[in-house]
Order: structure tokens, then C-alpha cells, then sequence
């Protein structure tokens, strides 16, 4: 473990990070900006022992590679809630330690959540694209589905799944939720499996961590039990979906829509969904408002500083 009498040392700046947050750094500690570097490689190779801390995207990460380039790397601080871009029980093993952001994003991933589901259901982007493209001249829009009563399924119920729900809660609909562990404190209904969930669900919103642990998580069986009339919202990560399979239940009518902020392959969306009105595409913003990304910076900044001065971080990712 790091010691609390601060620590000497260059800090690696992995990835392009927000304005503010790289004059932060830049002003406080004296940082390498690997993207910037003529040769990265020769860099690590000469100087990759200097390395203290790296600070890095929830997107990006710090890959087994550079992090064996790093042989006094004692932290690795992200700017983002995930961290799956970087083997933490690698990190963990070697004396790392890692943080995130968590809290200042959850209220506008949570936001957005619940208007990602009441465009789905109410189908506001195809009506804007209805009314855009002329079709209001010659028809009237088809009918959408009521959000307020239905029954709505949280899948992960940590920080941000239930701020989710909190909110869902205005609407007087019917909460279930699956999680690893129980909740306590709540009153939704917990079930024991996303395949449960989603069978009892008008709606399923989807908010676990990314990862391994997680990957495939809503697999072509929680489709096919979220059915015709069903709603899927995904906030988390891509990778908690089975794609093809999600693909396959959106162009077949197997289930009735989806509003999606991640993807698998990011920016890559699949070409079957570009299409379809039926489904909401968003560009992973959940977190994307000029005030939460301010508030990740500064907590990153923090982060950071902290271990830089006194040996620690204020926010690491907790042990599973």
C-alpha cells in the first residue's frame, strides 16, 4: 500500500482527458502526455520507471501492456465511473492502487435513463422524424405505449440503478429489480435472475457495471422473455448485451424497442438498428452535461492530488 508522506514522480497522462482537468494536472504535478509523445515507446522505455500515477478514461483505460511498462506505477486514477478497461485484480496484485468517479455522474446517467425510456415507449425521436421528414401531411402518428403504471425492471440496483428507480417512482410504475446481492432499504421486488426480470417486465433498464463479470449479461433468452411488447434501456456498457442477439430480437419483432447510449464496438453502431424507429441511438452521453463532466474532472483532479500528496485516493474502486 501507498504511504501517507506523499510521493515524488512523473505522472502519466494516458489519453486526452477534459480541458480543465489537463490544466489541473499540468499546473500542480509534472505531467507526460503519452498521446503527445513523438515516440511513446521510446518514452516508456527510458523513462517508464519514473512513472508514479496514471491518469486515464473509464473508455481507455490502462492496458496490461503499459501498465508492465510502469514498473513503479503505485496508482491509476480514472475520469468515469467504469474501470473494466483495466484489469484491477492485475493492478491490485502488483500494489496498485485504482480509482473512479462515482456519484457525480449518477443523477444525469439516471436522467437520461428515464428519458431514454420515455422516448422508447412514447416513440418521441420516430415522431420527430415523422413531422421532419413531411409523413404528418399525409397521416397521423401511430399510437405509443403509456409509460406511467407499467412494470419496470432495474437490472443492477447500485448508485445509479437506484436513482433510476427513485425516479421512476413518479410515475407510479411497478419496480423490480436483480442484483448480485439484495438491497437494503427498498421496497421494489427482487428477483432472481435477468431472465425473471425481464419476463415480468413491460420495460427492463439495464445499469450493472461493465466487464467480464457482466459481459453478456441480457443474452438472447432475457430478450426473448422481455417479448414483443417489451422495452429494453441500456446505460451501462455495450458489452452487458448480447448484440447480435439484440439485433436479431429488434429487426424479427422480438421485442417492441430499445434506447441505447452504448454500444459494443464504440462509435461503430450495427447498421441493422440505423434504420428502425423503433429504436432510440444515442452516442454514450449519459454523463455528457457540462456541470457532471466538470464535477468528474475535479474529482479526478482530486484523486490524483491526494495520492500525490498524502499517499491515497479518495475514491477507490471498491473490492468485490
Amino acid at each position: 500500500m501507498p504511504s501517507s508522506t506523499g510521493t515524488d514522480g512523473t505522472v502519466l497522462q494516458v489519453c486526452p482527458l477534459l480541458p480543465t482537468l489537463e490544466t489541473a494536472l499540468a499546473e500542480h504535478h509534472r505531467v507526460v502526455r503519452l498521446a503527445e509523445l513523438p515516440d511513446p515507446d521510446a518514452y516508456l522505455r527510458d523513462h517508464g520507471d519514473e512513472v508514479v500515477a496514471a491518469v486515464t478514461s473509464a473508455r481507455i483505460g490502462v492496458s496490461n501492456e503499459l501498465m508492465d511498462a510502469l514498473p513503479g506505477l503505485r496508482a491509476i486514477v480514472h475520469f468515469g465511473v467504469g474501470y473494466e478497461t483495466t484489469d484491477v485484480a492485475r493492478a491490485r496484485a502488483r500494489g496498485i492502487d485504482v480509482s473512479n468517479t462515482p456519484d457525480v455522474l449518477t443523477d444525469c446517467v439516471a436522467d437520461l435513463a428515464v428519458g431514454a425510456l420515455i422516448d422508447v415507449m412514447r416513440r418521441l425521436s420516430a415522431a420527430d422524424r415523422f413531422v421532419r421528414r413531411g409523413a404528418w401531411l399525409q397521416d397521423a402518428f401511430p399510437l405509443a405505449a403509456k409509460v406511467s403504471g407499467k412494470r419496470v425492471g432495474i437490472l443492477g440496483l447500485g448508485r445509479i440503478g437506484r436513482a433510476i428507480a427513485r425516479r421512476l417512482e413518479g410515475f407510479d410504475v411497478e419496480l423490480l429489480y436483480c442484483s448480485r446481492t439484495p438491497v437494503e432499504d427498498v421496497s421494489y421486488r427482487r428477483v432472481s435472475s435477468p431472465t425473471e426480470l425481464a419476463a415480468e417486465c413491460d420495460a427492463l433498464v439495464v445499469a450493472v457495471s461493465g466487464g467480464g463479470a457482466t459481459q453478456g449479461l441480457v443474452s438472447a433468452s432475457v430478450l426473448d422473455a422481455l417479448g414483443p411488447q417489451g422495452c429494453l434501456v441500456n446505460v451501462s456498457r455495450g458489452s452487458v448485451i448480447d448484440e447480435p442477439a439484440l439485433v436479431n430480437a429488434l429487426t424479427g419483432g422480438g421485442i417492441a424497442g430499445a434506447a441505447l447510449d452504448v454500444f459494443a464496438d464504440e462509435p461503430r453502431v450495427p447498421k441493422d438498428l440505423l434504420d428502425l424507429d423503433t429504436v432510440v441511438l444515442l452516442p454514450h452521453i449519459a454523463s455528457a452535461t457540462h456541470e457532471t463532466r466538470e464535477a468528474m474532472g475535479e474529482l479526478t483532479f482530486r484523486n490524483l492530488h491526494r495520492f500525490m500528496t498524502e499517499g491515497s485516493l479518495l475514491t477507490p474502486v471498491p473490492e468485490h
